[in-house]
C-alpha cells in the first residue's frame, strides 16, 4: 500500500466531524482556516454528520429559547456553515446508519464532537418517583426535540429546582416565566399549550454552596428580574461567605457582580411585599439534598435537604440539621452526561471518550489513528462556548501534526458517501435542505396568529417538531 503522504499529495484531506453543534462547526472552521490550507500546502474535504435533520445540536435543543445569547451564537454558527466548503448531511445516526468502518473507508480522519445530552445521576432515595425529572429531559421538550415526547406532565403547583448552573436557571426561568412571554421565541405549538395550562405558583431552586459560589453567569442571573409578574424571594440565612468568598469576590468581577446582585435583590425584596405578584421563584443557597419525599401513592410530596456550611475554601459541609419543603415536583439540573459511541472506548464515570488533548485512545491508552474528539464529548460538559473554540483549536493541532500519517481512506471520493447513504436508503438533509427549513420556520411565524388579545405578538419563527416533517420539508 502506498504510504499516506503520497495518496493524499495529490488530493484533499478528508475529515469526517461527527455531531454539528458548536464543537463540530468550530473544529471544522478552525481546520478550513489552518495555516497549511490557507497557504496552500494541502488542501481539506470536510463532512459534517449531524444524527438530527437540523444543524447547531444543544443550540437548538439544549439551551432555553429565550436566552439572550442564542441568536448570536446561531447566526456565527450560520455563518460558518453557509461559506459552502464544509458539507453538512444530517439524520445520519453514528452506528446505526453508518459504523466506524464506513467512516474509516471513505475518510482519513473522523472527529466526534456528539457532545452530552443526558442528565447526570442525582443518588438519593426517591429520586425515581412520579414528578421527579431531569432538568435536561425537560429542556428537549420545551426546546421541541424530535425525539421526546410532545406532552409534559406540568400539574405541580410548588417545584423544587436542583442545582446551580445555567441549566438550573433556564429549567426554573421556564417553569415559572408566564408563557405569554415565550411566544416571541421560538416555541413550539405544544409548548406554549403545556406551560399555559401549568398551574405552578412558587419555584424553588436549591444550591449546595453560598452565593458566591454559583455556577451561573450575571447575564443569566439578570435575565430573572426581567419577569413579568414573578417575585424573586431569598432568605437572609443562606447568605453565607467565608475567606474564600471573600477573597473571590475581591479578585472575581463576576463573582463580584452576582454577590451584588443577590444582596440587593435580599433588601429590595421587603419593598415589593405590599404588591404580591401571582408566581414566586425562590433562591435557596447551602442545601444539599438528601432525598426525595413519597406523598404515600409513588408520587413526589416533599424534599428533604440537610443544610450546609461554608469551610473556609468555598466548598461546603454538613451541620446535621435537616430541612424538609413540601414540593409535587422535583427537576435536577446537576449536569449533563456524554454517552457511549460504538466502538470506542467510554469513561462511564466522567461521560466521555478517553483522550489526550483530543487524540482518542484504545483500551491501552494508545491513540487510536485517525481518530480524534472535541467538545463536551472530550472533555465533559463544563465551560461555556468559547471554551468549545480553545478545545477544537487543541484538537485540530494534533490532526494536523499526525496529517502525514493518517490511515489512508480507500475511498475518498466525496460521491462515494452519498452514493452509500442513498444505497442504504438513508433520508440525509443537506445544508440547502436546512434553509428550507429555516425560512418554513420562520413563514410559520409570521402567519402566526394569536389567541384573542395576543395577535399582536411579533413572532420570528416557530420550531418544527416531528422529525419526519422536518425532513420532508428540508428535502422537498
Amino acid at each position: 500500500m502506498s504510504n499516506h503522504s503520497e495518496t493524499a499529495a495529490n488530493r484533499p484531506l478528508r475529515v469526517a466531524i461527527v455531531g454539528a453543534g458548536p464543537a463540530g462547526v468550530y473544529a471544522a472552521d478552525i481546520l478550513t482556516k489552518s495555516s497549511g490550507v490557507k497557504d496552500g500546502d494541502f488542501q481539506v474535504s470536510i463532512d459534517l454528520f449531524e444524527a438530527y435533520p437540523a444543524p447547531y445540536g444543544l443550540i437548538r435543543y439544549g439551551v432555553a429559547p429565550d436566552h439572550p445569547r442564542i441568536k448570536g451564537i446561531v447566526n456565527a454558527l450560520h455563518k460558518v456553515l453557509d461559506r459552502g466548503d464544509i458539507r453538512f448531511l444530517g439524520n445520519v445516526t453514528y452506528g446505526r446508519d453508518l459504523t466506524l468502518h464506513d467512516f474509516r473507508a471513505f475518510y482519513d480522519a473522523v472527529i466526534f464532537s456528539t457532545g452530552a445530552i443526558k442528565d447526570a445521576d442525582l443518588d438519593i432515595p426517591g429520586i425515581d418517583l412520579r414528578g421527579s425529572f431531569g432538568g435536561a429531559d425537560f429542556v428537549s421538550w420545551y426546546d421541541g426535540h424530535p425525539d421526546v415526547p410532545r406532552e409534559w406532565p406540568l400539574e405541580a403547583k410548588e417545584i423544587a429546582v436542583i442545582g446551580n448552573g445555567n441549566v438550573a436557571l433556564d429549567v426554573a426561568r421556564m417553569l415559572v416565566k408566564h408563557p405569554e412571554e415565550l411566544l416571541t421565541t421560538e416555541i413550539p405549538d405544544n409548548v406554549y399549550q403545556g406551560l399555559k395550562g401549568s398551574p405552578v405558583t412558587d419555584v424553588h431552586v436549591f444550591g449546595r454552596r453560598g452565593p458566591a459560589q454559583v455556577k451561573f453567569t450575571p447575564l443569566e442571573l439578570r435575565e430573572l428580574s426581567h419577569m413579568d409578574d414573578v417575585d424573586i424571594v431569598l432568605y437572609p440565612e443562606d447568605f453565607e461567605f467565608d475567606d474564600a468568598s471573600d477573597e473571590a469576590i475581591r479578585t472575581n468581577n463576576q463573582v463580584k457582580t452576582m454577590v451584588n446582585t443577590l444582596t440587593n435583590w435580599l433588601v429590595e425584596e421587603h419593598a415589593e411585599s405590599d404588591n404580591p405578584s401571582s408566581r414566586r421563584l425562590h433562591l435557596h443557597f447551602l442545601h444539599s439534598p438528601v432525598e426525595v419525599l413519597d406523598d404515600g401513592t409513588g408520587k413526589v410530596g416533599g424534599i428533604k435537604f440537610e443544610r450546609m456550611q461554608l469551610d473556609g475554601t468555598g466548598n461546603a459541609k454538613g451541620t446535621g440539621e435537616y430541612v424538609e419543603y413540601p414540593v409535587e415536583a422535583v427537576y435536577r439540573a446537576i449536569g449533563y452526561h456524554g454517552s457511549a459511541l460504538d466502538e470506542l472506548e467510554y469513561d462511564a464515570k466522567r461521560g466521555v471518550i478517553p483522550n489526550e488533548g483530543g487524540r482518542v485512545l484504545d483500551a491501552e491508552g494508545n491513540p487510536v489513528p485517525g481518530i480524534y474528539t472535541t467538545g463536551w464529548i472530550k472533555r465533559g460538559p463544563v465551560g461555556l462556548i468559547g471554551h468549545t473554540k480553545g478545545d477544537a483549536l487543541e484538537t485540530i493541532g494534533f490532526l494536523l501534526e499526525d496529517r502525514l500519517n493518517l490511515p489512508a481512506a480507500k475511498n475518498p471520493d466525496p460521491q462515494a458517501i452519498i452514493d452509500l447513504l442513498e444505497e442504504r436508503g438513508i433520508q440525509y438533509t443537506t445544508w440547502e435542505g436546512w434553509n428550507k427549513l429555516d425560512a418554513h420556520e420562520a413563514g410559520l411565524g409570521a402567519a402566526w396568529t394569536g389567541p384573542d388579545g395576543l395577535g399582536h405578538v411579533v413572532r420570528e419563527r416557530i420550531k418544527v417538531v416531528p422529525r419526519e416533517e422536518m425532513i420532508r420539508i428540508s428535502r422537498g
